[in-house]
C-alpha cells in the first residue's frame, strides 16, 4: 500500500470515529480549549469555523475575542498557504471554499496561536489533515517569521497510535481534546 493510500485508509477510519464523536458531543468540548487559551489572553490567535463532524471551537474563541484578537482561516488558492481575517462572535460572515465561514469583510492579521482542525493525531504532535497541505504551508511560514503555536483540536476518538508523516507535514505543539490536554 502506498503512501497515498494509507493516508486515504486512515482518514476514512478516523472520519468515522470523529462523526461518531460529535454524534455524542453534548456542546461541552470547548471547555478545555478555552482554559489553554486563557493562559494567552491578548495574543493574536486563529481559529476556525467548524465544518461538518469538526469539534466546535466557537465558544472558546468567543471567550478570547473579549482579551485579544481573534481570526479564522481564508483560502485564497490551491497550493497557496491560508491568510487570516479578524473575526468577532456578530461578525457578518460569507460564504467560503469547502463550505467554510468567512468574515464577510476581510481583515487580514497574522496569529501567534493556531488553531488547527484535524482528521487524525498522534500523542506526538503528528497530524493528519484533510490533504491539501494548507496548515502545513501555512505553519511553515509563519514559524519562519516567528515563534507560532500550533494546537490541534480534536476528539479524543481521532487519536491514532501512528500516522504516515511526510518530511512537509508540520507537527503541533500541544492537542486539545473534549477530555485532555497534552503538550508534546
Amino acid at each position: 500500500m502506498g503512501l497515498t493510500d494509507e493516508k486515504a485508509a486512515i482518514r476514512k477510519a478516523a472520519f468515522a470515529a470523529r462523526k461518531a464523536a460529535f454524534d455524542l458531543d453534548a456542546g461541552g468540548g470547548s471547555g478545555l480549549l478555552s482554559s489553554v487559551l486563557a493562559g494567552y489572553r491578548g495574543v493574536p490567535l486563529s481559529g476556525y469555523m467548524p465544518i461538518r463532524s469538526e469539534i466546535d471551537p466557537l465558544p472558546a474563541m468567543s471567550e478570547a475575542a473579549a482579551h485579544g484578537p481573534v481570526a479564522v482561516p481564508v483560502i485564497r488558492a490551491a497550493g497557496q498557504p491560508l491568510v487570516f481575517s479578524r473575526w468577532t462572535p456578530d461578525a457578518p460572515m460569507a460564504e467560503g471554499p469547502f463550505g467554510a465561514q468567512v468574515p464577510a469583510v476581510e481583515d487580514l492579521l497574522e496569529p501567534e496561536i493556531v488553531i488547527v482542525p484535524l482528521v487524525a493525531f498522534t500523542r506526538t504532535g503528528g497530524r493528519l489533515g484533510y490533504g491539501g497541505g494548507f496548515y502545513d504551508r501555512t505553519l511553515e511560514g509563519l514559524r519562519a517569521r516567528r515563534a507560532t503555536l500550533a494546537i490541534g483540536f480534536a476528539y479524543g476518538a481521532q487519536e491514532m497510535p501512528d500516522l504516515p508523516l511526510e518530511p512537509t507535514d508540520q507537527t503541533l505543539d500541544m492537542i486539545v481534546t473534549d477530555t485532555d490536554i497534552i503538550e508534546v
